[in-house]
């Protein structure tokens, strides 16, 4: 099994270069035996980078998740199964992506606790993000409250932790936001990630998060407009 080691990173910000050997290579790209880029889920962008052996660099496009995480690049059969690499994770991106979507957690968990809104979509693009959201009435979400309550929140020096818990504790936990995705979890996978943003969200995630809500700069919403009954599509900045 390859070891995906995004998961055991937190912060997820400044990804350190990292050696670990070729395990497989396929058309797309390859699998390295260990790896700490996180693919493309959730909402989150995968991780692109560079891959160099002592003969050979590539650079990688945005990962990709499954069995195995893929690192996808044009002419893979220059590396060899068995080649030590090293492989350098691009930062800037890594971090951008860590911060929008932390600061998506506020946005989602604060959007719950103020309107019951449920977020049912979300997609952080370079520069923006956006949200949807399934709201019992519509009418009651006001741009201005809620942007003052997630830059408030960003402004709290919050911690962000991470803990493993088992799917009883995830399921009974009265404060626990966004557990319905978990039927679809096998549940062979006893132990899950739950991310902690202090006083303000609870949640199961395998993304990469900031250490504390300082790292977030303040959002701007630039646009919000109906996605069909009780839905709302909300872009920010």
């Amino acid at each position: 099994m390859q070891e995906k080691l995004h998961l055991n990173q937190h912060p997820g910000i400044d990804p350190p270069p990292f050696h670990t050997v070729v395990k497989e290579i396929c058309d797309e790209g390859i699998h390295l035996e260990q790896t700490y880029c996180y693919p493309r889920g959730g909402g989150q962008p995968g991780d692109t980078g560079t891959i160099f052996s002592t003969d050979y660099s590539r650079k990688f496009g945005e990962a990709t998740s499954g069995e195995y995480i893929l690192h996808p690049m044009d002419e893979p059969s220059v590396f060899s199964i068995g080649d030590e690499v090293t492989c350098n994770i691009d930062s800037d991106r890594r971090n951008r992506n860590t911060r929008m979507h932390t600061a998506q957690h506020i946005f989602s968990a604060l959007a719950n606790e103020i309107y019951g809104a449920e977020t049912v979509g979300n997609q952080i693009s370079e520069g923006y993000t956006r949200i949807d959201l399934w709201f019992p009435d519509r009418d009651q979400f006001d741009v201005e409250e809620i942007s003052e309550a997630v830059n408030s929140a960003i402004r709290s020096n919050a911690e962000v932790s991470i803990h493993e818990w088992d799917r009883q504790t995830i399921l009974s936990h009265e404060q626990m936001r966004h557990t319905k995705f978990m039927d679809r979890i096998p549940s062979s996978i006893e132990y899950l990630r739950v991310v902690e943003i202090e006083d303000i969200d609870l949640c199961p995630c395998g993304g990469t998060h900031v250490s504390n809500t300082s790292d977030i700069s303040d959002i701007t919403i630039t646009n919000s407009r109906s996605k069909g009954a009780g839905k709302l599509r909300i872009t920010y900045e």
